[in-house]
């Protein structure tokens, strides 16, 4: 019993140790950040060109926020490998070979996802949006709204690229299989579409910029699911 306490203690010590050493390193990135916040968000202003704010406080906090996003994104590889180190201590090691081969693969694909969205859907998108406006109206953007716009759907095309994972993930558990999917790839390029429509400007051609990069993840994701061993199958061997 008083080993096995010991053991958890252990693991509680070594959880809170690469807590600080992750929480440090984002600090420290977004130490650096600040430091150069001006030019950064000179930079993220380019799109839509002049931003105001509408509180004493709302330019301090927008700075604040774009410090410790921009921080915690540069960090994310260090803090990745902490939670790494810490899991795959309780692994086998098969677990820990897909383990690592999966996570490397989603943090890639959320990277890519961020630089997708960030890079090409959003400029697109802010330039549709303002040009959609009358002549004589003018546009006013808070720099928090503004911050806000990036952010979110910076993540959400983060995570729209995980795609490929979550259907070998479903592959794996046998809800389904490179046959099913390949059948319903007409219904699942609609999905794909309305997806698209719902995450971008209501516009066609940003839409297709963004439902092209589905479709060849959809089309990846059935490639990787033919290397995955289904669950159902394994139980009805055994």
């Amino acid at each position: 019993m008083s080993d096995k306490r010991s053991t958890f203690v252990k693991h509680l010590e070594e959880l809170r140790s690469r807590i600080i050493k992750s929480i440090v390193f984002v600090v420290v990135c977004s130490v650096f950040i600040y430091a150069r916040i001006d030019e950064i968000m000179l930079f993220l202003a380019k799109p839509v060109g002049r931003l105001i704010f509408i509180a004493p406080q709302e330019a301090f906090v927008a700075n604040l926020a774009v410090a410790f996003f921009g921080g915690l994104f540069f960090a994310s590889p260090f803090v990745v490998y902490q939670i790494w180190q810490f899991i795959s201590a309780g692994l086998s090691e098969g677990e820990r070979k897909y383990a690592l081969i999966f996570g490397c693969l989603s943090f890639v694909l959320f990277i890519t996802g961020c630089l997708f969205g960030y890079f090409i859907i959003i400029p697109i998108g802010i330039k549709l949006l303002m040009g959609s406006a009358p002549g004589f109206i003018t546009p006013m953007i808070t720099v928090s709204n503004y911050i806000s716009f990036l952010g979110v759907l910076t993540f959400l095309f983060g995570l729209v690229f995980q795609l490929p994972l979550a259907i070998v993930f479903l592959a794996r558990i046998g809800v389904a299989n490179p046959k099913s999917l390949s059948a319903r790839r007409k219904e699942a390029i609609v999905i794909i579409f309305i997806v698209a429509a719902i995450l971008t400007p209501p516009d066609v051609f940003t839409q297709i910029f963004m439902a092209v990069p589905l479709i060849v993840l959809y089309e990846l994701g059935i490639f990787l699911s033919k290397f995955v061993k289904s669950d159902r199958k394994m139980e009805l061997l055994s």
